[in-house]
């Protein structure tokens, strides 16, 4: 009589282990987003050129065009990460993803009003990939590799950033127009989010939570934002980001076509090799610290290659070194960039753990807006108007370079919070 009841446990404990595989098909998917949206992000650089006479811009008003993106990708890390708190992934990833794709396809119409629409939208957009993919990593894999999983992530928006220069390049000279591209990358981007919607596990939330006013879904931000360690992970992260960002994405086709002379189609090839180099650099770093339990080691040593690769880039003549090896260099080394998105999650309590990748995001692409501006009008002062030369970018790139060497700086005050850390306490 007592065998009854038995078979009871069995039942509850296999569910758990499909709902965990079904998070990592839902965070593939959402890797396949991240990738678009890199790809989207990076684009505008091999266009330049079209982009100019399609809108009649100056230098500083197409890089404050293409800087829209980081101001609503910014502000929308932060509703991102409080969403996917309290909704889950399923609707907050998949509506962020139609938000892409609709802003895509504006951008592609040809008129300057709706391309800044367009740009505002892929910035907002494109926010909830990389806090979904991670908030998705983190329900469908181990602490112990969660790092390893934060890595090959950003390794799928690199991929995307590398195909969003050498093949939109391609693309664009010679198989589709540059309006085409747009709008149908817009159209897969809206299929992507269709694929998300139904296979993304539903997540349960607590009858309290779902009838909590609004504004408090921000609540999280108020212990991530309290902590000092917080602001020095997104300060960290985002100098890194700069010299991609700004310099590689936006400004490195002109400045290689313009100070090392070199032909537009082999720039292309170049420039790409950064995004290439994160895909190698943001997983095997990121399984470095996991390997060896510690993250601030692996971070100094990312930075000080990436600080000499730099200083490389920007001082020495351009064929110092075999083509293609320094902008591999720095994309492999500024993979040290994902570490502190690590670190402000193990500072940060585990219930708020989608809402300090959004503060993190925030910080970090908050810099990126207001660098890019900025620096679009420092690059024009300098060059009078008149086609810049390579002491130009010297001078204005040596500003990334201070900031990677501030970084560095910062990286001492981080606590460790590796799992060798925490066995030894």
């Amino acid at each position: 009589m007592p065998s009854a009841p038995q078979p009871v446990p069995s039942p509850t404990h296999k569910p758990a282990i499909t709902n965990q595989n079904a998070y990592v098909v839902a965070w593939f998917l959402c890797l396949v987003f991240y990738w678009l949206q890199y790809s989207t992000r990076s684009a505008p650089s091999v266009m330049v050129g079209e982009l100019v006479s399609a809108f009649g811009l100056t230098t500083v008003g197409l890089g404050s065009l293409l800087g829209l993106y980081y101001y609503t990708y910014s502000l929308c890390s932060i509703v991102s990460g409080a969403a996917v708190d309290r909704w889950g992934a399923k609707y907050t990833i998949s509506f962020g993803a139609l938000v892409l794709a609709t802003g895509t396809c504006l951008f592609g119409w040809g008129n300057e009003w709706m391309a800044g629409l367009g740009r505002l939208m892929q910035g907002a957009g494109s926010a909830f990939a990389f806090v979904g993919a991670v908030y998705l990593a983190a329900r469908g894999f181990s602490k112990q590799h969660l790092a390893t999983a934060v890595g090959v992530t950003q390794c799928a928006g690199m991929m995307g950033g590398a195909m969003g220069q050498s093949t939109v390049a391609w693309l664009i000279h010679g198989v589709l127009n540059w309006h085409f591209f747009w709008i149908d990358t817009g159209g897969l981007i809206a299929l992507v989010a269709v694929f998300i919607f139904f296979l993304t596990p539903g997540e349960r939330k607590s009858a309290t939570a779902a009838h909590r006013p609004a504004g408090s879904m921000f609540a999280p931000y108020r212990s991530v934002l309290s902590n000092p360690q917080s602001y020095l992970c997104g300060l960290c992260s985002g100098l890194l980001f700069l010299p991609t960002t700004v310099g590689s994405m936006t400004w490195g086709i002109t400045f290689l076509t313009q100070s090392w002379h070199i032909g537009y189609h082999e720039a292309v090839m170049r420039a790409a090799m950064v995004p290439v180099g994160w895909m190698v650099g943001c997983p095997a770093l990121g399984y470095l610290t996991d390997r060896i339990g510690r993250r601030k080691p692996v971070l100094l040593g990312g930075i000080v290659v990436m600080a000499l690769t730099v200083a490389a880039i920007i001082y020495l003549p351009g064929n110092t070194f075999p083509p293609y090896v320094l902008a591999f260099m720095l994309g492999v080394s500024s993979g040290a960039a994902m570490i502190p998105y690590s670190i402000i999650k193990e500072v940060n309590a585990d219930e708020v753990k989608g809402s300090a990748t959004g503060a993190i995001n925030f910080l970090v692409f908050v810099m990126s807006a207001i660098a890019s501006p900025l620096f679009a009008a420092f690059l024009q002062h300098l060059g009078h108007g008149q086609a810049l030369t390579g002491v130009q970018f010297s001078q204005a790139f040596s500003f990334g370079l201070a900031g990677i060497v501030l970084a560095g700086v910062l990286t001492f005050f981080l606590h460790e919070t590796g799992p060798r850390r925490r066995i030894n306490r």
